[in-house]
């Protein structure tokens, strides 16, 4: 039996291929700025399932021979002496790892604003932004440098700028791909992910990296499926029959623009079609998810941040004594964004308000968690929504902090949850892609990309008739 057309398609793609697009879409002062750092001697191996074809991977994941900066001032030219397990199951499988892509500084961010060294542009519009944290690589997939690129997730960081760049993102599982080497954020809450050109690429390598890591303590040992199985039955008359879409209420409120509640709720007929049954189904907490997020992770991030200090990582500002060389490299190292969120997180965790604040979020947070449970649990098999209440916004637009959280509105809650969830292109408004977003049980990535796959088919089919 041949190939896929995916897999021929991907194998197509080589190394050389990837500079010469690399090189029309990043240089000059329109392009993209998806890559902070290069490795043009990168070629892979010649045998495993990604032989020879090029990857890249966003910059707080460590990697050996290129600097992991986070975007930051503070790790300006560091290099790691060891290499995330991502990463490495990545090259193990022949992939060659071209470079690592810009961010918002230390993953904290809406649009790839907040990088040290300058935003990135959205391929499909230079004046609109990729979304974030993740921009680097979400622009690299969309621009066609790559067809694969590893991204992180703390409360969207994948699955938003896949939507606002019209490919596919996938957050797992929590625990099911390791986080070592992933420089951390907020550790109970953030995820490798991955981004890819069409939903078999994606899940293929979500695939490759997933998997029990021992050097991780939260890695689950749990086998991973075939998780690209499911493209070979897309073509079949009715694929979904006997699967349940729950669709939350909560998702599809008044307020969303009529434009993408239009594209979604045609995909969710296109999945009728496919077979799959379609029911209404409430997460009430769901309105409280920005808030708990936004204390959750920064009180993490307030505690991972602190081993900044310009003693053993990146840069030292000179200073008479040790309290002001902490100080003065912190402040000129770390930028806004990630200054205010580690003062939030200082402040919910100190002593006269963690009661108030961290300790109640926590309860919510539980809260959203057994409200998926009870969902799944009542015979729904995956979930659709939006992945987003916007389509990409133009640079500069949205300067106000908490309106730029609200683009995770639709995003956070699987985070809090820890279950895997993804997003896909579905149309577009104005010419701007709109993501639809898939969520499952705990370690139901197959059945998710099942769902995906069936869909992705019956969209390419209905643009081509």
């Amino acid at each position: 039996m041949s190939d896929p057309v995916w897999l021929d398609r991907l194998r197509a793609h080589t190394v050389d291929e990837a500079w010469r697009t690399y090189d029309a879409v990043q240089a000059g002062p329109e392009g993209l700025n998806a890559f902070l750092s290069v490795d043009r001697s990168a070629r892979g191996a010649e045998t495993g399932r990604l032989a020879g074809i090029p990857v890249a991977v966003k910059d707080n994941l460590a990697t050996l021979g290129l600097p992991t900066t986070c975007a930051s001032r503070v790790l300006a030219g560091y290099v790691s002496p060891f290499e995330a397990t991502a990463v490495r199951r990545l090259r193990e499988a022949g992939a060659a790892v071209i470079g690592k892509t810009n961010m918002d500084e230390f993953a904290m961010g809406s649009s790839n604003e907040n990088s040290a060294f300058g935003p990135v542009r959205n391929p499909l519009d230079r004046e609109r932004v990729p979304g974030g944290s993740s921009g680097g690589s979400a622009a690299a997939v969309a621009s066609g440098v790559v067809r694969i690129a590893l991204g992180s997730e703390t409360g969207g960081s994948v699955r938003q700028p896949a939507a606002f760049c019209g490919i596919v993102g996938i957050k797992p599982t929590y625990g099911r791909v390791s986080r070592y080497g992933l420089v951390a954020y907020a550790s109970s809450l953030d995820n490798v992910g991955v981004f890819g050109a069409s939903v078999a690429e994606a899940a293929l390598g979500l695939e490759i990296i997933a998997g029990h890591d021992r050097f991780d303590a939260t890695s689950a040992a749990v086998a991973v499926p075939d998780l690209t199985a499911a493209m070979s039955a897309v073509n079949e008359g009715r694929p979904l029959a006997g699967l349940v879409i729950g669709r939350p209420v909560e998702y599809f409120p008044a307020t969303l623009d009529a434009r993408i509640a239009a594209h979604c709720e045609r995909a969710l007929q296109q999945l009728r079609e496919l077979g799959a049954e379609v029911r209404d189904v409430s997460l009430p907490s769901t309105d409280l998810a920005i808030p708990v997020y936004y204390i959750i992770a920064p009180a993490e991030a307030s505690s991972n941040l602190a081993r900044y200090d310009g003693v053993r990582f990146g840069v030292r500002a000179a200073a008479d004594d040790l309290g002001a060389m902490y100080e003065r490299t912190r402040s000129g190292g770390f930028g806004d964004e990630v200054t205010r969120r580690i003062l939030l997180g200082t402040y919910v965790l100190s002593a006269g308000y963690y009661d108030a604040y961290y300790r109640r979020a926590q309860a919510v947070r539980t809260l959203i968690a057994q409200e998926f449970a009870q969902v799944f649990a009542s015979g729904v098999h995956v979930l659709f929504t939006p992945t987003a209440p916007t389509t990409a916004f133009r640079l500069g637009e949205v300067s106000d902090p908490y309106e730029m959280y609200l683009s995770d509105i639709f995003t956070v809650t699987a985070n809090l949850a820890g279950v895997p969830a993804m997003s896909q292109p579905i149309g577009t408004v104005d010419g701007l892609p709109v993501g639809g977003q898939l969520m499952a049980p705990h370690f139901g990535e197959a059945t998710m990309l099942r769902v995906a796959a069936a869909l992705e088919h019956a969209q390419r089919a209905e643009r081509m008739s």
